[in-house]
């Protein structure tokens, strides 16, 4: 891979776990209430821990390019049943919006998994592939 490959995935790994690290931060800081809006959903709030470790925890391992294709084929995942757990009542507008960014979030992490993290990553660094 050239150097302006590397550069651009380590450009988007910064990019992409952003919203990720900053939900879970939230998620942490306001524990109770997202416990009680995800049992209101029909999700168990056992959940809840998984969820802060896959945002805030996976959102830091994209960043730094650690176990990077694992976390990212996970996070899409993820984040493909949250847009269908959370986001189709598309009579609620801002649902629509809301779905059909998890489905181009989850695109992107899905070319991230096949991609690789690049030079600049910690995976690179141990000479992981995972």
């Amino acid at each position: 891979m050239n150097k302006v490959n590397n550069t651009v995935l380590l450009i988007a790994r910064i990019l992409m776990p952003i919203l990720f690290i900053v939900a879970g931060w939230g998620k942490i800081n306001g524990y109770t209430a997202t416990a009680g809006y995800m049992t209101s959903m029909g999700v168990p709030s056992f959940f809840l821990p998984l969820t802060i470790l896959l945002e805030f925890g996976g959102g830091l391992a994209i960043l730094f390019g650690f176990l990077t294709r694992t976390t990212a084929i996970i996070t899409a995942v993820f984040t493909i049943l949250t847009a269908l757990i959370f986001h189709t009542d598309f009579a609620v507008e801002i649902n629509q919006m809301m779905f059909m960014k998890n489905l181009s979030i989850a695109g992107g992490f899905m070319a991230l998994f096949v991609a690789g993290p690049g030079a600049f990553s910690i995976d690179r660094l141990i000479k992981k592939n995972w």
